[in-house]
């Protein structure tokens, strides 16, 4: 038996300056890795990807991997990228194989595409009519009607953080091996609901979200291959961005489409606590600042999102606009992580550890499509560390995969340290901050650049939080969003 196992991970925000060429999903390589090199990056890590292959060697099965290709969200995919990752995987699959096991992103825009994955699925279907194909995809998936015209299986991740990329994996791609033992017919039904979820009020760590996620998964125990509730991602501006479900059963159309059905309606039913509103960021400060101030020292720290400005959902990392609020307010034993200024980096790295310096920090890409200029800021500090950025994650999201900020450096202010990376990285990990020698538990303020997923590995420390409304292409806002291919009317954009 053949499988073949392939990846190709981004979420696009269609708002967003920063480029994606092919490079973006090559690391230090000129462009993505396969074979035996994607097997060593991949095997034993908790990743979708992963599961696919410890599935395929619990079954004896021979693994082709043409590329795993993964990118941080930005904006979108330059058609040579697209090309060229398609093509790797196209090619595998013409080679001949029993199975294709996907790990996509599900909001993949490109510059010829609005639905990047639906086309890759598109021409591997139409190279092997009849072949099993599976896929896991993202929570913030927009799903488009060809990703289930031409998948046979589809699961998506049901926990935001995404903890759960492993298990995703897992359910595909066991549905998959159990229609090659002919011990399964997989039948999908799928829809949507004119929905636009803010994604600040996507997590599955309160409502509504947590008991939509909890249903799919009593879903599965009733008897469904897969459950799954995509919440989408709003900040794509394509005709299918919003809330969507699929239900995966074993040659039950009927049951499929009820209980697809029940998870769509219940979303919409509690469609207005989806909808996020933002406070002013004075007022934001002065909350933590008083936080603060009634926890004792030793309680951790109070967390303060800058989520207009998260790279995991396109931001481009550098807008100042929190963090010098934090710097007018002389808040004290702050980190921050990061600001994505591969000048200033060099800069730090010139004048060396221990040197004072003085930056015009961040600010560095103007963002047209929101109407903003980049303003970089003026800030004085020491060089404390240089590093090169390098870290593997602990878990549990994406456990064990390999992170790389380029050149990084720490400007510490006096009050404020700041990390300052040359690639954009969204700090869910302890250990990027280990990669720098920030103990996070041990500072009184942590501003981070994360809407969600930072509660996957920094949930636990933090005393308290507070979102800071700021600037960026990751805006909560969707009056400064210009939409203009979004289908119409649409919540809460339009009074349904």
């Amino acid at each position: 038996m053949r499988v073949v196992i392939a990846q190709m991970k981004h979420e696009t925000n269609t708002f967003s300056p920063v480029p994606t060429p092919l490079t973006r999903f090559a690391g230090d390589a000129s462009e993505p890795i396969g074979g035996t090199d994607a097997y060593q990056a991949y095997k034993g890590t908790g990743t979708a990807i992963g599961a696919f292959i410890d599935l395929a060697e619990e079954a004896g099965a021979e693994v082709v991997l043409p590329v795993a290709a993964n990118a941080w969200p930005s904006g979108p995919v330059d058609d040579e990228a697209y090309e060229h990752i398609v093509g790797r995987i196209a090619a595998a699959v013409a080679d001949g194989c029993d199975a294709v096991l996907l790990d996509l992103h599900g909001a993949m825009v490109t510059r010829s595409f609005e639905d990047g994955e639906g086309e890759l699925l598109r021409r591997l279907r139409a190279i092997a009519p009849k072949v099993p194909i599976g896929v896991a995809l993202d929570m913030h998936t927009n799903l488009f009607p060809a990703m289930v015209d031409h998948a046979t299986v589809i699961a998506g991740y049901q926990t935001y953080p995404h903890v759960d990329m492993f298990d995703t994996g897992l359910r595909a791609g066991r549905a998959v091996f159990a229609m090659l033992a002919g011990r399964s017919r997989p039948t999908m039904m799928w829809g949507n609901r004119p929905m636009l979820p803010h994604v600040m009020r996507q997590g599955t760590h309160e409502s509504p979200n947590r008991e939509l996620q909890a249903r799919c998964k009593a879903i599965e125990l009733e008897g469904a291959l897969c459950a799954s509730v995509f919440v989408g991602f709003p900040n794509a501006d394509v005709s299918q961005a919003g809330l969507s479900a699929v239900v995966v059963t074993d040659g039950d159309p009927e049951r499929a489409r009820r209980w697809c059905d029940e998870l769509l309606e219940q979303a919409w039913a509690e469609r207005a606590g989806f909808v996020y509103r933002t406070e002013p960021l004075a007022e934001s400060i002065s909350r933590a600042q008083a936080l603060r101030a009634t926890l004792p020292e030793d309680a951790g720290p109070v967390v303060l999102l800058d989520h207009c400005d998260n790279c995991a959902s396109g931001g481009t990392m550098d807008t100042m606009t929190v963090l010098g609020a934090i710097l007018d307010a002389g808040l004290d034993g702050a980190a921050a992580f990061a600001i994505h200024d591969p000048e200033a980096v060099q800069a730090m790295i010139q004048a060396g550890v221990g040197a004072e310096v003085e930056l015009a920090l961040g600010g560095k890409l103007a963002m047209p499509a929101i109407d903003l200029q980049g303003q970089p800021r003026r800030v004085r500090g020491r060089v404390r560390l240089i590093s090169d950025g390098r870290f593997r994650n602990l878990g549990p999201m994406a456990r064990g995969e390999v992170n790389h900020m380029g050149p990084t450096a720490v400007l510490d202010t006096g009050k404020v340290e700041i990390v300052v990376v040359s690639r954009q990285v969204e700090p869910h990990d302890l250990a990027a901050f280990h990669a720098v020698g920030i103990a996070p538990a041990h500072k009184r303020y942590l501003m981070l650049k994360s809407r969600v997923h930072w509660r996957a590995g920094l949930g636990s420390l933090a005393a308290g939080v507070v979102e800071c409304a700021g600037t960026g292409v990751c805006t909560s806002d969707y009056a400064a969003l210009p939409f203009r291919h979004v289908r119409r009317p649409i919540y809460p954009l339009d009074p349904l």
